[in-house]
């Protein structure tokens, strides 16, 4: 039996289900790989071996069948899960442990997934390199000096690192896409409303979307197909079936892309982008002419607008949303020595539990939502992002998917943005769109530069999660997989 840990969710979830291997066999492989590469890595916040080992035993007796029964998967710390600690990455909420499952989490444990542990992340999901959690960063598999993107690089990092086959995480303003770009993995976005967010800690309640990591464009559809669907729980959950996703991978990994019309955005064809990121994505974009595909130039002239209009929006649903970590409730409670009023102790808690990042988005927030600038601000905000959205309907009049890099640059190095938020921000320049707009895009890797991954992103109008899915796994087929040196 080759490494366990080096093959796909398929064919893992194959051989579980013939008997040809156990899933506490195919558990136990990927703990053991978390406890000898992951002091290097730093992918997890908390590891929960017991949690895991008692699900992979239960799909072993029977009890669970399924798809991705027996299939391990790491999740995103932003997601609550029921007595394991939950921290959004935050001191605020250090040791927490929900009373309850998130309802992914629930479909996860449903779908005999064992789950490996918690992922580390931004604080809070905000940045685009990992470097803002409370407790420490996670490092790119491809070169451990550089970021593996973020918020949610501990998932992608997983991936990259083998520790892991699947993984969750959540996507505001790229949170998915761009650690998938920067550490050769796929990372999707579903349409909003298509996954739900009950139990999702919320950063920005319009934007967030929960959503599939893997390593090849099959995986991570099936792991898109047991999450999604709606949930009665979540009021922007969308009644409708979801696509088939996993159909539409396996037809696109077929290499026929015959009648499939791609949409260059012209407002995204290369400024500011890395030589090599434009050179990988050029060449991704001509192997899938070869399949048939048909580009077609169009114009998304609002698009130009989204990073500033999503840095008001984001900060405003942030600054309402943490309101609720006053330390009165939960979690970290700090100068409460009973000779201080509950404003102060909401004060030093708030200061002492957040982060920089955190803070900062806080007060950009408050700010634009402040008396006399609602209307300037938030508002205006409010006004462009309508406009991208009809950017992205005139273009899928004529096209049936949008195509970009996903980032303009390859991984860097650790500090070498923190000391500027814009060129931090710049990481989320081709994905932030799509999250205004609402519409499902994915990141599947398409080459290297500088021998570092470059990830080509596809976006699709909303609901039409399968026409990525098919497009992704073409170009999958074209380009392969990419591997990380070894840890």
């Amino acid at each position: 039996m080759s490494d366990l840990t080096r093959l796909s969710a398929a064919e893992l979830a194959s051989l579980v289900a013939k008997r040809e291997v156990s899933a506490v066999e195919v558990a136990t492989a990927h703990l053991d790989r978390i406890d000898a590469v992951d002091e290097r890595v730093h992918a997890f916040l908390h590891v929960d071996r017991e949690g895991a080992l008692a699900a992979a035993a239960a799909v072993d007796r029977g009890e669970i069948t399924g798809p991705l029964a027996g299939v391990p998967i790491a999740v995103k710390d932003v997601v609550t899960t029921k007595g394991v600690p939950t921290t959004a990455a935050s001191k605020i909420l250090e040791g927490w442990k929900p009373p309850y499952d998130a309802t992914i989490v629930e479909r996860l444990k449903a779908a005999g997934m064992p789950i490996l542990g918690k992922t580390n992340m931004d604080e809070f999901a905000m940045g685009s390199s990992t470097e803002y959690s409370a407790y420490g960063p996670t490092n790119n598999p491809w070169d451990l000096g550089r970021i593996p993107g973020g918020s949610g690089g501990g998932s992608a990092a997983a991936l990259a690192a083998y520790e892991a086959p699947l993984a969750i995480g959540t996507d505001t303003g790229g949170s998915i896409r761009q650690p998938g770009a920067v550490t050769g993995t796929v990372g999707a976005k579903p349409t909003y409303g298509g996954t739900s967010r009950y139990g999702l800690i919320a950063f920005s309640s319009s934007l967030d979307t929960p959503g599939p990591c893997g390593r090849t464009v099959e995986d991570t559809a099936l792991l898109h197909a047991v999450i999604a669907g709606h949930d009665p729980r979540d009021s922007t959950s969308i009644p409708q079936p979801v696509p088939d996703v996993v159909a539409a991978a396996r037809l696109g990994a077929t290499g026929d892309l015959t009648g499939v019309k791609l949409g260059l955005v012209k407002e995204f064809a290369g400024d500011g982008s890395e030589p090599g990121v434009v050179a990988a994505f050029r060449e991704s974009l001509e192997a899938l002419v070869k399949l048939g595909a048909e580009v077609v130039e169009v114009s998304c002239p609002n698009f130009q607008y989204a990073l500033p209009a999503y840095y008001l929006i984001a900060p405003s649903e942030c600054s309402s949303n943490l309101a609720r970590f006053d330390g009165v409730r939960y979690g970290l409670r700090s100068g409460d020595d009973g000779s201080r009023s509950l404003e102060e102790v909401m004060s030093l808690t708030r200061d002492e539990g957040f982060g920089p990042e955190v803070k900062r988005r806080i007060i950009l927030g408050t700010y634009a939502l402040s008396s006399g600038y609602y209307d300037a601000y938030y508002g205006q905000a409010q006004k462009v992002r309508t406009l991208i959205t009809r950017d992205f309907q005139a273009a899928f009049e004529q096209v049936d998917v949008l195509v970009s890099p996903t980032t303009p640059f390859v991984a860097f190095p650790f500090g070498s943005r923190t000391g500027d938020p814009y060129q931090m921000y710049l990481a989320d320049l081709f994905t932030i769109p799509t999250n205004l707009y609402g519409g499902p895009a994915i990141s599947v890797p398409c080459g290297l530069s500088e021998g570092l991954p470059v990830g080509f992103q596809i976006m699709a109008p909303t609901m039409a999660d399968d026409r990525m899915y098919r497009v992704a796994a073409a170009l999958e087929s074209a380009v392969g997989t990419f591997t990380p040196p070894a840890l």
